[in-house]
């Protein structure tokens, strides 16, 4: 059965969808096989990837409230080994729709279990909120990665969110772990930057994966093209340092040894 990752932080702006799109492609790149959940009504992962979400049939939304399949609404990418189930903004009532559902914050993970054995990794991108789609993904999730941006606020709001996380693993998800705190925009011309690498890691520790992700022109402008960036920029730092977390994540989960470029 394949992983399942969800990539989670309640603050926007941190490069949740910038890591999912560029993290399952990098997977992918690597011969996994490997499916973006977009759990997010704003569908960024959707149209990062060149799809027009107001054209979308079936999205994540119909898998959960409609019962429509989840193979039938799966989108195999141009990219080999990348597929997607896509998001579009009918997602934004499906909390209000499902207040009443029974076994509510499993309907996500119902509709992943029935492709879970046609993946090795599913990456879900989730909504910057800790509402009912998110805890549906933490739900469905094995393990969860969380952004953090080396900027001022960049602690802000990380104590609820690990709250939240410990509250899914005793009621919800008790399987659910924590793959690791993944900083990013870091810039090393700025101080701050440098400071709040060292303050995460020096509170986090072996939290913390060892791969940075830098600030990159070429990650900013890929999603325009509705290209991961190691199909718009294979030799930039963006392309390279998610190439990196790939091998890092997969050296622990024992399925390579681990190497960076």
């Amino acid at each position: 059965m394949g992983k399942v990752i969800a990539i989670a932080n309640q603050k926007g702006g941190v490069g949740k969808t910038t890591t999912t799109i560029n993290l399952a492609a990098s997977l992918a790149a690597l011969e996994f096989r490997t499916l973006i959940v977009d759990a997010d009504p704003q569908a960024n992962s959707t149209s990062g990837l060149g799809y027009n979400p107001k054209e979308i049939e079936n999205s994540i939304y119909e898998c959960m409230i409609e019962d429509v399949q989840t193979r039938d609404a799966i989108i195999q990418t141009d990219f080999p080994n990348l597929d997607l189930l896509p998001s579009h903004i009918d997602l934004v009532g499906a909390e209000i729709e499902m207040i009443n559902l029974q076994n509510r914050e499993d309907k996500m993970k119902e509709a992943l279990n029935r492709v879970r054995d046609d993946y090795d990794f599913i990456i879900v991108d989730c909504s910057p909120s800790l509402g009912l789609i998110t805890i549906n993904s933490l739900t469905a999730a094995d393990s969860v990665i969380i952004p953090v941006q080396c900027e001022y606020f960049a602690l802000e709001g990380l104590g609820k969110l690990l709250n939240t996380i410990k509250i899914i693993q005793s009621r919800l998800n008790t399987n659910l772990a924590i793959e690791g705190i993944l900083l990013t925009m870091y810039d090393l011309r700025v101080r701050l930057s440098n400071q709040v690498v060292g303050e995460v890691t020096s509170h986090f520790q072996q939290m913390v994966f060892s791969t940075i992700i830098p600030r990159n022109i070429r990650l900013s402008e890929s999603p325009s093209f509705g290209v991961p960036v190691l199909a718009q920029d294979a030799d930039s730092k963006g392309a390279i340092s998610y190439l990196n977390l790939a091998r890092e994540i997969l050296a622990k989960n024992g399925l390579m040894p681990q190497e960076t470029v």
